[in-house]
């Protein structure tokens, strides 16, 4: 079979690499109609199941049950609780900045003086630890105090909701809400900024926490995961501006107003999706059921309603439906946890899951156990000659 020619143009340069593929991804895939899978099951099939069961079957492809299961849950929590040393180096880091940039170099850290250099143990240490540091990095930042040590006889979001030191909570509305949004937020395809990102990074065989450090820098941008923390400043702006029993006639012509003056309208669509996202049905009906009275609540189902009306009109958007992130921060306020700083933060305690999953593909099971070759795509000189 000879060489397949085929031509460049300039409109497919600078284009961010969107829809091209460059690779396999096994462990998830979005759906343009029905959206997110883990490993061929829809994500509204683990909405109920415990996060430990979840990640055992994103990270194995395995049911969660056996043998198997029982021992990947006792690791975990034999497992769940960070030297002190690292707790020690990650509360001397600076708190100036976003959480997102202590998170990132508390993962460094971590992998400094934890880190086996193998990327299937790292991944399994970073997993069961991982609530602990996320928590150490919260306390520290917020001024908190001091963070208790996982409990080895409790779940894992269970121990996380716990650990973080949030004032006045009610511990079994965040255990809720952490453990849904934990689920539905583990991974997202191959080709999403921060698992790309930290996949070319282990591309060039640098160890697994450099890899998810280097994701999570990717994932803080307000492009990516910061969206949910800009989303939540959306409704609660809505909500100050109309009032928070505001009707669906006036948050559409709130709507219409904001583009005609080309602000943005935050929480609606999708780089993939042409219907609502999956994970956000899920959390508008968590918030429904859990906190219907909630002003927030209110607004963001009145946003939920007159958003895509309005934005269908323009022919141009291909997707005008909620996306997750127009309604998890919502959650996760309803439930006592109204801290938006750090909703990103969250967003990496799940997400690292799943780009190690994919790292430990490229690394060691592509190409019949070669991996993938360093990334290196070719850029085209356009400057002086």
């Amino acid at each position: 079979m000879g060489d397949v020619l085929f031509q460049i143009t300039d409109e497919q340069l600078e284009t961010g690499l969107r829809g091209y593929p460059v690779g396999y991804c096994t462990t998830s895939f979005v759906d343009p109609e029905k959206g997110l899978f883990y490993r061929g099951r829809p994500v509204v099939e683990f909405r109920d199941m415990d996060p430990e069961a979840v990640m055992f079957f994103l990270y194995t492809g395995k049911d969660p049950s056996g043998p198997d299961y029982k021992a990947f849950v006792e690791y975990l929590r034999k497992n769940a609780t960070l030297s002190d040393d690292v707790v020690d180096h990650i509360e001397k880091l600076p708190k100036q900045g976003h959480p997102m940039k202590l998170f990132a170099a508390a993962l460094e850290i971590f992998g400094m003086i934890e880190g086996k250099g193998e990327y299937k143990k790292d991944a399994a240490i970073m997993m069961s630890k991982l609530p602990h540091l996320v928590a150490c990095v919260i306390n520290y930042h917020a001024g908190w105090g001091e963070t208790k040590k996982p409990d080895p006889n409790k779940g894992y979001m269970e121990n996380f909701a716990e650990m973080v030191n949030v004032p006045n909570k009610n511990q079994e509305q965040l255990t809720h809400v952490f453990r849904l949004f934990n689920i539905l937020h583990y991974d997202h395809g191959g080709g999403n900024l921060s698992a790309f990102v930290g996949k070319a990074v282990a591309s060039g065989l640098e160890d697994m926490y450099g890899a998810l450090t280097a994701a999570m820098c990717a994932l803080a941008g307000p492009r990516h995961g910061k969206a949910n923390q800009d989303c939540l400043t959306f409704v609660k702006e809505v909500a100050e501006k109309l009032g928070d029993t505001a009707t669906e006639a006036q948050v559409e012509e709130h709507i219409r107003a904001l583009l005609e003056n080309k602000q943005l309208v935050y929480g609606f669509g999708h780089a993939v999706l042409r219907k609502e996202d999956a994970r956000a049905s899920i959390l508008y009906d968590f918030v429904e059921e859990n906190a219907p009275e909630h002003p927030l609540a209110h607004i963001a189902k009145m946003l939920r309603q007159a958003g895509p009306k309005v934005l269908k009109e323009n022919p141009k958007i291909s997707n005008p439906y909620p996306n997750v992130d127009a309604v998890s921060g919502t959650a996760l306020v309803t439930a006592g946890f109204d801290y938006p700083e750090y909703f990103t933060v969250l967003f990496g305690l799940s997400r690292c899951i799943g780009i190690a999953t994919q790292v430990i593909y490229e690394r060691l099971e592509a190409r019949d156990g070669k991996g993938t070759p360093i990334v290196r795509p070719k850029y085209i000189y356009a400057g002086k000659k």
